[in-house]
């Protein structure tokens, strides 16, 4: 029986528990996820790409159904490269859905073979962005249970606190 692969793409910049959240659940569906960092060199980026990839590869350390990875440019081409068909992606909220949903159309358009399966973070979850996790750390906010350990430790580092 063919290994059933999966890619979640994203910047994780930083990752959250709310990634984290969708990849374990990915494990349910899939015998591999490959955690895809998408280099976007037009997005300013707190971690650099070797920093997420440090910081995805210690949260997930123990899990070898794991692959982190990164690529540039159309996702399409890079799950042809990994023999992968399906996209996993979180969906938050309505907004996250229009968005979504577009990117879904056009990949299949490209690649009719290429599908995805957007999965709900748990409740605990669902308002967790990277976007606000970095406002409210550099606003001085405590964001200890929307991170894993080693993102706490390397906003630390970086900012010195």
């Amino acid at each position: 029986m063919k290994e059933r692969i999966a890619v979640y793409p994203g910047s994780y910049d930083p990752l959250t528990n709310g990634h984290i959240d969708i990849i374990e659940r990915g494990f349910k569906l899939f015998d591999r996820v490959i955690v895809a960092i998408l280099k976007n060199p037009s997005k300013q980026s707190l971690f650099s790409i070797d920093e997420r990839m440090d910081i995805l590869r210690e949260t997930f350390k123990d899990r070898t159904e794991i692959e982190v990875d990164c690529f540039e440019g159309l996702l399409v081409n890079y799950l042809r490269k990994k023999n992968a068909t399906t996209v996993v992606r979180g969906l938050r909220a309505i907004s996250d859905f229009e968005i979504e949903f577009q990117m879904e159309l056009m990949n299949r358009r490209i690649e009719p073979e290429c599908e995805t399966i957007f999965l709900v973070p748990s409740v605990h979850y669902s308002f967790v962005s990277s976007r606000l996790v970095k406002e409210i750390y550099q606003l001085g906010g405590e964001i200890k249970n929307m991170i894993p350990p080693v993102v706490d430790r390397k906003l630390k580092e970086k900012f010195g606190r």
